[in-house]
């Protein structure tokens, strides 16, 4: 017989009180803050089928999904591992609107590995996307938001990597590059290996160009100053090219004009989400922790699978992780200890206390300890024949 039922899978986890009610008290003070951005709550469902779930976000999301048969159709349904496509479903499908649609969410999501050595399985997906709206105006937007809302979590000293991911798709459009040797090129640029970019571009002999400005892609990146007098690399780039890097800048100047002390990296080889991000692309760093906290990025295309393609620029970040980095402890809330008593008068002043929310604990049995761990820093008793709240000793 087992006798470790009380074991959860790796990477699952509960949150006990008083963390939990810890948690909900931020869950409901950063969905304000999005609601008085004008972004509405969307709640949508853990499981979908599987083709309306992946559709449109690439091979990787696939992989992080895990699957299920509908016991009622047949059909293969899966658990959501990202909730950016469903609002984009939502969008595409059931609003329908021609103006800029504001939207956000905050639910868990299910993925079959996590995404570093000792992560969570289940994230609690925090995010905010607005669709109908293109130009770097409304990237700076969602951009503000995210570090508004990182602001709102507690976190300050932010390092902020900006990239497009524009920039590459328009150099491999130049070159005239086949899909598959875009996708491998991709690939070691983003694991930064100099080697493997060289080894690529050394068999594919692309005009001296196209072979120079795909070449020191892997060194377009650094602080502003730093990153603007490479830039001059690309000058004889293409127009595609030109306008990424105009609405990277763009996108920045409001970024930093609205909320100084942001520390700044750009960075062209930064193409995480290349499979459906089409352009500006942003992740939030903080101090002894090496992974991102928060990202985002336009994807213009994820729509379209859904019948009805329109601009889109999100961001989302894991509110569980936000919580463990912020390792804020958490406390017993102040309540009120009620005597175990059958009085008209003392039920009447319980419930006027808990209608003017304060946390009330009756005592259910004459004479038992029931307050242990309870946080009950006062008391109800009788005095001058009224029940009155009096500081415990």
């Amino acid at each position: 017989m087992r006798r470790d039922r009380w074991l959860l899978p790796a990477g699952v986890e509960e949150i006990l009180p008083p963390a939990a009610r810890h948690a909900e008290q931020v869950r409901r003070r950063l969905l304000d803050l999005l609601d008085s951005w004008g972004y509405d709550l969307v709640m949508p469902p853990l499981v979908e089928y599987l083709e309306s779930l992946l559709t449109g976000v690439g091979h990787e999301l696939d992989l992080k999904t895990f699957k299920l048969t509908d016991q009622l159709t047949g059909r293969l349904m899966g658990l959501r591992a990202d909730m950016t496509p469903q609002a984009a479903r939502i969008d595409a499908h059931y609003l329908r609107r021609d103006t800029p649609v504001r939207l956000c969410y905050l639910g868990p999501v299910v993925r079959t590995r996590p995404d570093e050595f000792g992560g969570a399985r289940e994230p609690w997906q925090i995010g905010a996307e607005l669709f109908g709206q293109s130009g770097p105006r409304a990237d700076a937007e969602v951009l503000r938001l995210m570090l508004a809302l990182l602001e709102c979590a507690g976190f300050s000293s932010l390092h902020v990597d900006i990239g497009h991911v524009g920039v590459y798709r328009a150099l491999a459009r130049e070159a005239r590059m086949e899909e598959a040797v875009e996708q491998e090129l991709h690939e070691a640029l983003r694991r930064r290996s100099r080697a493997e970019v060289d080894a690529i571009l050394a068999d594919l002999a692309l005009p001296a160009r196209s072979d120079r400005h795909l070449r020191t892609l892997i060194d377009l990146h650094g602080a502003e100053a730093e990153f603007m007098a490479l830039e001059a690399i690309l000058a004889d780039a293409g127009p595609e090219v030109q306008v990424a890097l105009t609405d990277l800048k763009a996108m920045w100047r409001v970024v930093d004009q609205a909320q100084p002390g942001i520390r700044w990296h750009f960075d062209l080889a930064e193409l995480s989400g290349y499979g459906y991000h089409t352009g500006v692309v942003f992740s939030a760093f903080v101090e002894g922790y090496g992974q991102a906290i928060a990202q985002g990025g336009r994807y213009d295309e994820i729509g379209r699978a859904f019948g009805r393609s329109r601009p889109a620029v999100g961001f989302s970040a894991d509110l569980r992780l936000l919580l463990k980095l912020r390792d804020e402890p958490a406390q017993a809330p102040p309540a009120i200890l009620a005597p175990c008593c059958d009085d008209k008068a003392l039920r009447e002043a319980v419930r006027a206390l808990r209608a003017r929310g304060e946390r009330v604990i009756e005592v259910l049995r004459e004479g038992a300890e029931q307050d242990q761990g309870t946080g009950c820093d006062r008391e109800l008793v009788q005095q001058d024949g009224r029940w009155t709240v009096v500081a415990r000793r």
